[in-house]
Parts: C-alpha cells; sequence; structure tokens
C-alpha cells in the first residue's frame, strides 16, 4: 500500500479510520526548525470533524503527540512521527458494508484487492481520517514556507454548483466557512442543509493560490510542479480533478488569448496574465500558483442504492447510515493547503540543495 510522497521532505502517513491513532512520518526537515503547536493546532481544527452543522457529528480532539523529531520546539534533526488519536468511533456502523460495498466507496476495490484481511471500519486506510495526519505534516510546512516569505490561501470556489465571487489574492477568507463572499456562503450553506435535509450530498470546487513563490521551482516532464502538486492533491480522498491556471478553460483559447506576455516590474521579470498558473514547462515562474480542485459529492448518503452482497453473490440495495458530511469541501479547504504546502516546500528543499 503506497502511503509515501516525497523527493526532499519525504512523508508517511498511517492508521486508519478507526485504528487507535492515525500518525505520519516526516524525514527531511530541517535540524533547528521551529513548530509552533498552538498554531499547528489551531490549523487542525479547521479541518477536525463535528464543529458544525455541515460536517460529520463525529468528535475527535485531533491534537498532535510528538513521538520523535521534535524538541522544545523545535525540529532536533531525526525523522519527526506525530499520531492523532482515534477516540470516537463506532465501527459497529460499518459491520453490515463489509459484505455490501456502498457506491461511490472503496469498499469494493479494497475487498478485491486486500480480501478478508482489510479493515472496513470507517473505510478503513482510504477514509478522509487520514487527512488529518497529512495536515499535521501540511501544517509544520505551512509554517516553514511563511518563514521563506511564501503564503499559501485556498477558498471554497463553488459548492452545488453555486459560485464563490471575489479573488482570492485579494480578499479575505471567511474563517468558520472559508468563502470571500459572505452572501455567496450562505447560498452554499443553504444547498448543503437541503442535500442533508433529503439524505444526500454535494460536492465542489476548492481553489488556491501560493504566493511569494520564487521562480525556478520545479523540474521538466514529471517532476514539474504540476506533477508535484497533482500527486499530493490526488492523495486526498473524493478529489476527482486538478487544473493549473485556466485549466480545461485554455482548450478553447487562441494561443495569442493564453499566452502570457511577460514584462518588468521594477527590474523583475513578471506575466501581465497569468493563466498558466505561475507554472512553465513544469517550473515556477515567480507568479503566485493558483489551481482548483474539483470535489466530488459524499459518496455516504442515507437514500437506498443499489448494490451487490459478495457472499451470495445477489444483487440488493443500501442506505449508508452512521455519520457523515452532507459535504466535504468546507473541511478540505486546509487539506488542500496542506497538500500544497508540501509539495512547494519539499520543491523549495531541492531548489536550495541546487544553489
Amino acid at each position: 500500500m503506497s502511503s509515501s510522497i516525497g523527493e526532499n521532505l519525504r512523508i508517511t502517513v498511517f492508521g486508519q479510520s478507526h485504528s487507535p491513532a492515525v500518525g505520519v512520518v516526516m524525514e527531511g526537515l530541517p535540524a533547528g526548525a521551529p513548530v509552533d503547536v498552538e498554531r499547528l493546532a489551531a490549523f487542525l481544527a479547521r479541518r477536525a470533524p463535528g464543529r458544525n452543522d455541515w460536517s460529520t457529528p463525529r468528535k475527535e480532539a485531533d491534537e498532535p503527540e510528538f513521538l520523535s523529531g521534535v524538541k522544545d520546539g523545535v525540529v532536533c534533526g531525526g525523522p519527526v512521527t506525530a499520531i492523532l488519536r482515534n477516540t470516537d468511533v463506532r465501527s459497529g456502523d460499518y459491520a453490515a458494508y463489509f459484505h455490501t460495498p456502498r457506491p461511490g466507496h472503496a469498499d469494493y476495490t479494497a475487498a478485491v484487492k486486500y480480501g478478508p484481511a482489510r479493515d472496513a471500519a470507517g473505510g478503513g486506510h482510504f477514509s478522509g481520517r487520514l487527512t488529518a495526519p497529512l495536515c499535521v505534516a501540511g501544517g509544520i510546512c505551512l509554517q516553514l514556507l511563511e518563514r521563506e516569505g511564501i503564503a499559501v490561501r485556498a477558498h471554497i470556489a463553488s459548492i452545488a454548483g453555486i459560485p464563490d465571487e471575489g479573488d482570492i489574492l485579494t480578499g479575505g477568507v471567511g474563517e468558520i466557512f472559508p468563502t470571500l463572499s459572505v452572501e455567496q456562503g450562505e447560498k452554499m450553506r443553504g444547498a448543503i442543509a437541503a442535500a442533508r435535509a433529503e439524505g444526500d450530498s454535494v460536492g465542489g470546487v476548492v481553489e488556491c493560490a501560493v504566493l511569494g513563490v520564487p521562480a525556478g521551482l520545479g523540474d521538466p516532464l514529471f517532476g514539474g510542479m504540476e506533477s508535484r502538486l497533482a500527486a499530493v492533491l490526488l492523495g486526498i480522498p473524493a478529489v476527482k480533478g486538478v487544473e493549473f491556471g485556466a485549466g480545461f478553460g485554455a482548450a478553447a483559447l487562441r494561443g495569442s488569448e493564453n499566452n502570457d506576455p511577460f514584462a518588468l516590474e521594477k527590474g523583475r521579470v513578471v506575466t501581465l496574465t497569468n493563466h498558466a498558473g505561475g507554472i512553465l514547462g513544469g517550473i515556477t515562474t515567480g507568479m503566485p500558483v493558483r489551481f482548483r480542485v474539483a470535489f466530488k459529492p459524499t459518496p455516504s448518503i442515507a437514500k437506498t442504492q443499489r448494490t451487490v452482497d459478495l457472499v451470495n453473490m445477489e444483487e440488493t440495495t443500501i442506505a449508508v447510515g452512521g455519520r457523515h458530511d452532507p459535504c466535504i469541501v468546507p473541511r478540505a479547504v486546509p487539506c488542500v493547503e496542506a497538500a500544497a504546502a508540501l509539495a512547494v516546500y519539499d520543491a523549495w528543499l531541492g531548489r536550495k540543495k541546487e544553489l
């Protein structure tokens, strides 16, 4: 099972949704790097469940415990290992799904690949619960990038087809519900509530911008900055698409419309537009790196759906019970920030070695 990623900063995520804990091991963090645990806890709280009416009622403190690598608030040079304990689990809610896979989940594919040895409770290792340790690693990288003048910002670009309004580069993002427009955010929350009342769910899009990125990060082809970012982003459960800059919209443009003209600004090379999303040839241009991430609707819904009994090999129906988000997009915003920070900091470490 592939749970590791990174070149200069290697992270390994471990645990299952209902195991005693989930956690992460980080290798490659420079000795002496500071870790503000209070700021990290505040970042994790944005992702944590059970804190509002658009997330699952499952409650987890999500307080990271550092087992190694951090001493007196700084990285001591060895691998950093952190865990978050799972305390509010109800594994019995998932017993019926071991042989009747839930549509939209990894239940069936996990059964095919791992057989009866798999841990199906809460989705096991496929669960969105694994984004908690991802956010621990990404939250640390956000702090280290900030020291280099690099900031990561994200917001809900849309939910259920309802768009946000404003520019992520200049607008303020809401702290409780991360939209630029309060009015549009209220409409989105209404759509989430309506879906929940009908036993259904909705999806959406998160937009992210990385500001202060220097030119020169990344490599051609498979080591490109888009590839690095997409690899981490697609590891977030429920992500179904990633686009950079103009993205799919560029396919409808002419070259004269899509190309970003170069110019000089206070002796620095800039582009007058940013359809490329701050990346050319897999390497950052020095302009803001901008991308959007599409999240599918939460697959756990109360509506009756068709499935198959894998023991008797008979078609049957299922209605998913338990505790689930009617929309995961609001809680996914910090996950996208964390993923971006991991990929950018890994590339930044690589560039530092080259200079």
